[in-house]
């Protein structure tokens, strides 16, 4: 094969992400291996080791400067002149043993994860290791979305230049940097200014953690804040010459704004009392009649935060359960790639769609049936090479299994997985919707109704045997019918009664795990200027795939979330936090311009100094806002008498350094 042709004179060392990508590359290589601490021999001269994640992290300040180690105003902004990376604890062996295979090797592959930060991981190692600029442009670069063998040698036989990447590394870089500018400055300048304020307690900042902190702040805020108001709707009943009866709503006019509020809503009872009784009993015409057959493709295949979404909804797991339960599946080979952004899928892996479906029905019997209906020659619109980027939509693979060996989270994930998989094989949904208008005694009356023809995906996401199609009659909001009678404009109706029904404004609801994923990944239409709106909607929102879950975390461990059954709110001390922080630092708008300008960087539009030196300009004057702007610490939590006035502990501020990526996001 070609994944296995090579000059057998030639060292070819292949650096993977973890571990597991290690195993799943050396599995595939000529056998018998030699297995050594921290890589693997092959028979045909290949060598496979592996970073641990990242190997490297940012140098803390206090290895710039030790008297960074006190936590004082006078230091800010604290800029390194030359950036400094350091081992994580526990990972110096690991990182000789790259160190030694490198000085051997003929050729080196570059196996990080497929995307920005995978990229990186192992370009900042090589780097560290000082690799010379002449063997970095010879590097190549081996992309596996799927652990399973025939994926691994696929790709293989598929390798590129590394040099390629580089704007995706550089891209990752300035991310990496620009978040722990951010994130140490600032989140020294408000503890030390908290502190003053007599919170003794960590203030952490970052462009990520803190717009999450600030929409459920706000939200919090709208629900505290609300004030229930009444408002009135009116129904007509109706009845055709066939005598079908069905229900239609009024759409108060423009001479009935007074009293409205400002989403159309009737607020006052009176004017409701005079058009139900002022129709009662009169005939109606249709003023307009639509006809409309619609139909509904598919749900796509899932990416992480559709899965973590979905997961959250139906399995009642959070954010990070999902994306850990995700790894597993991954590493056990029975789903591809979890980090994906991506909902669609290569058209070659179409070929591969009988073994998968097979693999499906092997492995979960609650899906048996719904692969034995299925259509295998039906290819949805989830194929798709131009949607499809550095990888592709999470799927179940071709892996065969007995799922009861997996815990009863893994199950239910791989169900969840399996089925939006299958659904792609099933026809669209198909239904015909009709509206009519009616007036009656000069005002407007509305009756809408659906009706399935064919409920093609739909039967896979029944509920307790109703289909999720089905439409509830007489639906009072929207005056939904389950059936409407085929009239046509200017036919007649009667009104043979009406309602008034008292209804009352809700308030915002709370966020969840579910809700507040969802708003990270569709931030925009929390935003006001439509120029950064356009940016986001351009974007993956707030946060990374990868990142949200463990940013969500960190806001509870922080305490500056906490839960109430599946309700997310913020704590006291995250609703002061939000309010003594600049309208900049807590709303997305700057993290919606740093991501423009990232994805610049990755298309060659834009400079890793041209970034860097606007981060520069923003730092400075949001440090300087911080100090000078009179931030208002008086609601955070006071520390006790007995900690008032010691030195800030070290100990508060010291962050684990696996969560140090997160924390400056």
């Amino acid at each position: 094969m070609a994944a296995q042709t090579k000059d057998t004179d030639c060292m070819r060392l292949i650096i993977a992400e973890k571990p597991s990508l290690g195993r799943a590359i050396a599995d595939v290589l000529p056998k018998p291996h030699k297995k050594h601490e921290g890589y693997i021999e092959t028979a045909q001269g290949d060598y496979v080791t592996w970073c641990v994640g990242h190997l490297l992290e940012q140098a803390e300040p206090d290895q710039y400067d030790p008297a960074f180690k006190q936590w004082k105003l006078e230091h800010l902004p604290i800029v390194p002149d030359q950036w400094q990376l350091k081992p994580r604890k526990g990972v110096s062996k690991q990182l000789a043993v790259i160190r030694k295979l490198l000085k051997t090797a003929d050729t080196i592959v570059h196996a990080g994860d497929p995307d920005r930060e995978g990229q990186l991981l192992v370009d900042e190692v090589l780097d560290y290791l000082k690799l010379s600029a002449a063997r970095k442009k010879q590097v190549r670069r081996l992309l596996i979305n799927d652990l399973n063998g025939a994926a691994v040698r696929k790709a293989l036989q598929r390798l590129q230049d590394n040099s390629s990447f580089v704007p995706l590394s550089v891209s990752a870089l300035a991310r990496s940097r620009a978040d722990w500018l951010y994130g140490i400055n600032l989140t020294r300048a408000y503890t030390v200014l908290g502190r003053k304020s007599g919170h003794n307690g960590l203030l952490s900042v970052g462009r990520v953690q803190t717009p999450v902190l600030g929409l459920v702040v706000q939200r919090d805020e709208e629900r505290d804040n609300f004030v229930p108001k009444p408002f009135y709707d009116v129904f007509a009943r109706l009845e055709a010459n066939d005598s079908t009866r069905f229900l239609a709503k009024w759409q108060p006019s423009e001479a009935c704004q007074p009293w409205m509020d400002e989403e159309g809503r009737v607020l006052d009872r009176r004017l409701a009392e005079n058009v139900a009784g002022r129709i009662k009993g009169k005939p109606g015409e249709v003023s307009k009649a639509r006809n409309k057959k619609g139909k509904e493709s598919p749900p796509l295949p899932y990416s992480l935060s559709s899965l973590q979404i979905d997961a959250a909804k139906q399995l009642k797991m959070n954010a990070k359960e999902t994306l850990d339960v995700c790894q597993k599946l991954y590493e056990k080979k029975l789903v591809t790639y979890p980090r994906s952004d991506c909902r669609y899928l290569p058209v070659e892996h179409w070929q591969e769609s009988p073994e998968v479906l097979a693999a499906i029905r092997s492995n979960d019997e609650s899906l048996a049936k719904a692969v034995d209906e299925a259509l295998p020659d039906r290819k949805s619109k989830a194929w798709n090479d131009k949607k499809v980027g550095a990888h592709h939509a999470i799927i179940p693979t071709a892996r065969r299994t007995d799922l009861f060996k997996l815990d009863a989270r893994q199950r239910q994930l791989y169900s969840l997985i399996a089925r939006q998989y299958v659904a792609q094989f099933y026809d669209d949904h198909h239904f015909t919707s009709r509206r009519l208008e009616v007036l009656i005694e000069g005002g407007l009356f509305v009756a809408k109704s659906r009706q399935s023809i064919q409920e093609g995906w739909k039967v896979l996401f029944a509920r307790k045997g109703k289909p999720q199609s089905s439409e509830p009659s007489g639906d009072e909001k929207e005056a939904s019918n389950a059936f409407l009678p085929d009239l046509n404009q200017g036919d007649s109706v009667q009104c043979i009664d009406s309602d008034i029904k008292d209804k009352i404004t809700q308030p915002p609801k709370a966020f969840t795990d579910a809700t507040l994923l969802s708003a990270m990944t569709g931030i925009a239409r929390f935003v006001k200027d439509p120029d950064i709106r356009k940016i986001l909607k351009e974007t993956d929102g707030l946060g990374t795939e990868a990142t949200r879950a463990g940013i969500i975390e960190l806001l509870f461990t922080r305490q500056f979330l906490t839960r109430q059954g599946k309700e997310i709110h913020a704590t006291v001390t995250g609703k002061a936090l939000i309010r003594a922080l600049p309208d900049a630092v807590g709303q997305p708008d700057m993290t919606a311009q740093w991501e423009a300008a990232l994805n610049d960087i990755v298309e060659r539009k834009g400079s890793y100094a041209g970034f860097m030196g606007n981060l520069d300009g923003q730092l400075r004057y949001l440090l300087q806002q911080a100090v000078n702007g009179g931030a208002d610490f008086s609601q955070l939590p006071q520390s006790d008498q007995n900690t008032r006035g010691k030195p800030f502990r070290r100990k508060n501020v010291t962050r684990r350094k696996s969560d140090r990526r997160k924390q400056t996001d």
